[in-house]
């Protein structure tokens, strides 16, 4: 088998070699997949920069979503068989046209869903799913602010809150507010050219936000939880701000920008700070990981979500969709579509 090792931090065109690997049996409770195709996530540029403590020590194989063929399976795996085609959450080593990953990590899909869409239902939605269904309890009319609105997973909580008659507001640089607009958030703010706190404040929202999902973290947290009012909660699921930080003491800023919130205050406020990493549910609740996936899959072929692929690209392309994905420029869904023999 093939994968693409990254074997430096740093800029994409010198972080990753192509290498021929040992094509390894599964497990007992494990599926192999020949991948058609894998995903791109702003986690994976933050791995290549250094910046993401849950990469392995390099030389390694990043990427967490495939979609494919099962080629063999497990003496234990019921869920699944040889044949089918899949979409698959894996712990790492997604940058590979084989994976391995257990049967609990695997969805069926239908032969006709795009390689994107599949892709985008693997790993966005159901960490929106996982968010907003499992962390959340939202209602009609609750005030929902979303940051990177225009990404993948942004694009998955809009939807999601849309089927939960929300009213949305959504932050994304200026060339994106459009496609917010289309996606049905009432609220697109330009956080290149205005502060969403004090957009919000003016718009009434101060004290009356319910919910909001940050994938940034620093100042935009802290600038988040004086907007929640009694009952909201803050979920924070990432921290792109520090691809943006060039040295120590820009790091340091970056993590105090995330204020010191004790639950004395989080008590008397009757507000809420939840933190998600999707690669520890998928270790400690392969189940409810499961769960999320099929939910996602379940409403996609029901016609309630609608995925959005921003660009493909082929493997002799990875450095170039890990540049795109870091400039911040893409919408929806990144993909790489194997094309190696």
């Amino acid at each position: 088998m093939k994968a693409f090792y990254l074997v430096k931090n740093g800029p994409a065109n010198e972080a990753f070699e192509l290498r021929e690997i040992f094509l390894p049996d599964p497990g007992e409770d494990e599926v192999l997949i020949k991948t058609e195709a894998f995903g791109l996530n702003f986690a994976d540029v933050m791995a290549r920069l250094g910046l993401y403590r849950e990469c392995p020590p390099l030389p390694t194989v990043i990427g967490y979503e495939a979609v494919g063929i099962i080629e063999k399976i497990g003496s234990e795996v019921k869920n699944v068989k040889v044949g089918d085609r899949v979409i698959a959450f894996s712990r790492f080593g997604g940058y590979a046209s084989h994976v391995l990953t257990p049967q609990l990590a695997v969805v069926p899909v239908d032969s006709n869903i795009p390689s994107g869409v599949a892709l985008a239902l693997a790993v966005q939605y159901s960490t929106a799913w996982y968010a907003l269904e499992e962390c959340m309890n939202l209602h009609p009319g609750d005030r929902v602010l979303v940051h990177a609105a225009a990404g993948g997973v942004g694009t998955a909580l809009i939807q999601l809150a849309k089927r939960r008659g929300c009213i949305i507001a959504g932050t994304a640089s200026s060339h994106k507010m459009d496609y917010l607009t289309k996606q049905g958030v009432e609220f697109p703010i330009d956080y290149r050219k205005k502060d969403f706190e004090q957009e919000l404040i003016n718009s009434g929202w101060a004290g009356k936000v319910d919910a909001i999902f940050d994938p940034i973290g620093g100042v935009s947290v802290r600038k988040g939880m004086n907007l929640l009012g009694g009952g909201g909660k803050m979920l924070v699921f990432g921290g792109s701000s520090m691809s943006d930080a060039n040295n120590l003491f820009q790091k340091l800023k970056i993590a105090a920008g995330f204020g010191i919130w004790s639950p004395i205050v989080l008590m008397k406020r009757s507000i809420s700070l939840i933190g998600v990493n999707m690669l520890r549910i998928s270790e400690s609740k392969p189940e409810l990981l499961h769960h999320c996936m099929v939910q996602v899959v379940d409403l996609y072929n029901k016609g309630e979500l609608e995925p959005v692929v921003g660009m493909e690209f082929s493997t002799k392309d990875l450095a170039e969709a890990h540049s795109f994905l870091e400039s911040r420029q893409s919408t929806g869904k990144v993909i790489v579509h194997w094309d190696l023999n």
